[in-house]
């Protein structure tokens, strides 16, 4: 067994772990914010998020759901819920997931079911010091329709198709929004007071239904 440790994101990565391992370890931290976990084909990934990430992670979330009310997108949060397949050997926590197509359907569950329940239509990532996992590849394994995922300053929108994930300029979970909008949106969020901020994204989710 050989572990890795980013210390910038404080992330652990252990190779050769079982299916077991894993749910034990996901059993022992039921309920909790940290840390994350994410397993692939044996390689399990730790992660202790930060205040930045988190901050991060908060803003963009907040960021979709005012835009997606604006223009009248139902939707369902369903934070770091965690999906996992033993069919597939891979599971994952995100830092936000919502329902959008599967809205009405997810809307007051008290479990996921991994194998009749459909995947969250979208997750954002905060990836600010760079996973040593393809988390892109276990996301396209549980068939994830679309990723927001944030690097450093911008916002790259992944969308699912044929041959895995492509990246794109404009979402499809929220029509219109195009990566270099949200990614200036998330920018000014970590400056702007809270209640300017959220008058600027009503503004401009506005512009997006004409």
């Amino acid at each position: 067994m050989s572990s890795i440790v980013a210390p910038t994101e404080q992330r652990v990565t252990l190779a050769g772990l079982s299916w077991d391992t894993y749910e034990r370890l996901l059993a022992e931290h039921q309920g909790a914010a940290n840390p994350r976990f994410a397993y692939d084909r044996g390689v399990l990934e730790i992660m202790v998020v930060s205040y930045e990430h988190e901050e991060l992670n908060r803003l963009i979330a907040a960021l979709f759901e005012a835009a997606a009310a604006e223009v009248g997108i139902d939707f369902t949060n369903a934070g770091s819920t965690t999906f996992k397949r033993e069919d597939l050997a891979r599971g994952f926590e995100p830092d936000t997931a919502f329902y959008v197509r599967h809205a009405t359907r997810m809307r007051g569950r008290r479990q996921v079911d991994p194998v009749s329940d459909p995947p969250p239509d979208l997750v954002i990532e905060v990836d600010i010091s760079h996973s040593s996992l393809d988390k892109l590849a276990i996301y396209a394994a549980i068939a994830v329709p679309e990723v927001w995922r944030f690097t450093e300053k911008d916002l790259i929108i992944y969308v699912l198709g044929e041959d895995g994930y492509a990246r794109r300029g404009e979402s499809q979970v929220l029509p219109g929004a195009r990566a270099e909008a949200l990614s200036h949106l998330v920018r000014e969020g970590r400056t702007l007071e809270r209640p300017a901020w959220l008058r600027a994204v009503r503004d401009w989710a506005r512009g997006l239904a004409r």
